[in-house]
């Protein structure tokens, strides 16, 4: 397995759990998750987040919830096809894991409980994004061509 660090830093969080397995079962998950919340919000819920002014607000965190799921599924194949990866990409996949959990999430609370101080950790969540994105990068430029 490949030892993986970010800038000298072994990785903070090594995802023994997080196999390739996990990670297609996550984003199939996810998958139907964010097809229903967002199908959900468009029908059902649109006329109480107008009203409340955060429509747009509800739409960015499906958006986002909606390309990581994605992403997850990708990183799920390529930690099939390159077992040499599986320990780099689990951590990939926990990092945006939790970026959707903490973006989309405060974003989610914001729509329905109208407190706006959830909005004070969604960029903590949009950084795990960035950090999954970084830590792929690193990942893929480690790959023999």
């Amino acid at each position: 397995m490949l030892r993986m660090t970010f800038f000298g830093v072994i990785s903070p969080i090594t995802p023994f759990f997080m196999n390739p397995r996990l990670i297609l079962q996550l984003a199939a998950l996810l998958g139907a998750i964010t097809v229903g919340i967002g199908a959900f919000g468009a029908h059902g819920l649109r006329p109480m987040l107008e009203a409340s002014g955060r429509f747009e607000t509800f739409e960015t965190a499906v958006r986002y919830q909606f390309f990581h799921t994605l992403a997850l599924l990708a990183v799920g194949v390529l930690a099939v096809a390159r077992p040499e990866l599986r320990g780099p990409l689990g951590t990939v996949a926990t990092l945006w894991l939790g970026g959707i959990v903490v973006f989309s999430g405060s974003l989610y609370a914001i729509c329905f409980t109208g407190i706006t101080k959830f909005g004070a950790v969604a960029p903590l969540g949009g950084l795990l994004l960035i950090a999954g994105w970084l830590w792929l990068l690193m990942a893929i430029s480690k790959l023999q061509a």
